[in-house]
This record gives C-alpha cells, structure tokens and sequence, in this order.
C-alpha cells in the first residue's frame, strides 16, 4: 500500500516559510498584549464619561491609553515585534478610542463636543481606513503623512482638554480661558482631521491617475 511522507521544506521551501512566520509573528507578543490593554482602557474610559462626574479619572485613563500608543509602537519597531496582528490591531483601537470618545462626549452637557464633530471624525477615520486599504491591497504605498500625525496629536490633546473643563471649567464662576482653550484645541482638531483628510484624497486621486 502506497504512503504519502511528510517531508520538512528544504531550500526555497524552507526559507519561504521561514520568511512568512516572520511576517506573522507571534499575536501574543508584548506589544499586542499592550494594544489590547489599550482596547480595556477604553471600554473603562466610555464607562468613566457615561457615568459623569469622574472627568478626571477619565482624562486619566484617557491619557495612560494615548500613551501606550506610542508605547506599544516603539517596541515593536525598536525589536522587531511586527506582526500582521499588531499591524491590524493597533489603527483599530486608536480608532475606538477617539471615535468613541468624542460620541460619549457629544451627549455631555458643556463637554464643547458637538454631534457633528463626532461625525466628521468618525466619517474621516472609516473613509480614509477603506480607501488605504484598497490601495495596499493593490500594493500601492499610502502610509501615514504628517498630517494624519499631528490628527492624532490634536485629537487626543482635544479629548483631554474637554475631560479637564468638565472637572474644573464647568462652573459659573470659571474663567472664560478655560472654556476658550478647550474650544481653540476641538476646533484645531476638527480642522486638522478635515485637513488631513483631504490630503489623503488628493494622494488617493493621483494614484489613481497614474495608474490609469
């Protein structure tokens, strides 16, 4: 009776998959254990606003999470922890957590946070996620410019300024530099991710062209 052997991969074999297993990594490496860690931040984070009058708590947590953000991305760089998982994780929760932050606070009285700025950044975030991935898909480059950059920046810098007003600026007897420096940062951070979003669109349209 014939017997089918399973050999081991040698040569080109081999080092194909050898290269493939370093593209995927492992999904349990530190810093998608981090990412993750970032996702529980946020759900605590929704709870903490849901809740109302733990606006300091909740910069708090808002600011750990931020934090790890860059954390989790230098490590897997500085050692070479990149992995598909990471690559996928990673845009994703920053995306929960600035999206759904500026929903929750849309329905905070005197948060400064407007339904349609929650809006803009939300549609923004999904427009340009899909058009990026089409355009890797087709092995185009369309990685993050500075711009997109200094989104993220303004955004969360944006977050926390409404969560301290909350805490500190909402009485009566604030001083308007407050309620004004919360606004200067939201209406920077909404004109950034406008900005920035036209500007992925302008690359997106010139790809495009030229691959017609």
């Amino acid at each position: 009776m014939a017997t089918t052997e399973q050999r081991e991969p040698t040569g080109i074999d081999a080092a194909r998959t050898s290269a493939a297993k370093a593209r995927l990594g492992s999904p349990l490496n530190l810093p998608n254990v981090i990412t993750v860690s970032r996702l529980i931040l946020s759900v605590v984070l929704f709870w903490l606003i849901d809740r109302g009058n733990h606006w300091l708590a909740a910069c708090g947590v808002f600011v750990i999470a931020a934090a790890t953000d860059a954390v989790d991305g230098y490590i897997a760089r500085r050692y070479g922890l990149v992995t598909v998982v990471g690559r996928i994780l990673d845009p994703f929760v920053d995306k929960v957590i600035i999206g759904g932050a500026f929903v929750f606070l849309a329905v905070q009285p005197d948060s400064g946070v407007n339904a349609w700025m929650a809006i803009i950044v939300i549609g923004r975030e999904m427009f340009i996620t899909s058009l990026r991935s089409f355009l890797e898909s087709e092995g185009r480059d369309f990685s993050a410019t500075w711009s997109g950059k200094l989104k993220m920046v303004l955004q969360c810098a944006a977050v926390a300024a409404s969560l301290l007003y909350l805490e500190y600026g909402a009485a009566a007897s604030s001083p308007a530099v407050l309620s004004n420096g919360r606004d200067l940062l939201l209406w920077s951070a909404i004109g950034i991710t406008i900005y920035s979003g036209v500007i992925y669109v302008v690359r997106a349209v010139q790809m495009f062209r030229d691959a017609a």
